[in-house]
């Protein structure tokens, strides 16, 4: 049924959006931005409010992948997790608007599986090092296909000796009073879920037992 705008009022939340009354009674909210482009006395069609209230929708599922991706960036994956889950709340909400919010984010430069990929393994390897096996099998949970995953691992590969090494010193300080062999079991089984294979493994430990033994200093006569 067609319908006259009788109010148009800023949202008290949510100060950017608009809602918009027809024949005096709510009937959906838009941005401020698109509700500029109407007035109070406004004739609207079925078909306009059709089209209005559909924007409205897709409007609250953008700002709220905006807010999702304003913590870190994120994969296409975990942006459409994230708004169907949203979608349980809001049964508006289609799988076709989800795409048109996936859509938007990627035409303006918000949502790129690669960059997200590449973000990751930085963090990774500054953070948390791992072995590329683990760093992959991360990046597939997080959705991202496989041609990306390789580019992006082979253009950031890390000598496995290295990352084993450098994975291993973030648990130095916390295990550097154990005896040796409690030393070496708990850093084997933290490399191994780590992803690192034996030999990536025992080079870490050779050098760091060489590094322990310097840190002791010469044994006296």
């Amino acid at each position: 049924m067609a319908g006259t705008i009788t109010a148009l009022r800023f949202q008290k939340k949510q100060k950017d959006r608009v809602n918009v009354f027809l024949d005096g009674e709510y009937a959906f909210s838009l941005p401020g931005v698109e509700a500029a482009k109407l007035r109070v006395g406004q004739l609207l069609s079925d078909q306009e409010i059709a089209h209005l209230q559909r924007l409205g929708v897709r409007s609250k599922a953008y700002d709220r992948a905006l807010r999702f991706l304003a913590v870190r960036p994120r994969s296409s994956w975990e942006v459409r997790r994230n708004l169907r889950q949203y979608q349980r709340k809001e049964e508006r909400l289609t799988e076709q608007d989800v795409e048109w919010v996936i859509g938007r984010l990627q035409e303006q430069g918000y949502l790129d599986d690669q960059e997200f990929a590449r973000f990751w393994t930085e963090q990774r390897a500054r953070f948390k090092p791992m072995a590329p096996r683990a760093l992959r099998y991360e990046l597939r949970q997080k959705g991202v296909d496989e041609a990306t995953i390789q580019a992006v691992l082979s253009a950031a590969m890390q000598d496995p000796d290295a990352a084993a090494l450098d994975a291993a010193r973030t648990r130095l300080a916390r295990w550097e009073r154990l005896d040796e062999e409690t030393f070496r079991k708990k850093m084997v089984a933290f490399l191994q879920r780590r992803g690192f294979d034996w030999d990536a493994i025992r080079h870490a430990l050779d050098q760091l037992a060489q590094e322990r033994g310097s840190a002791d200093g010469p044994e006296e006569p």
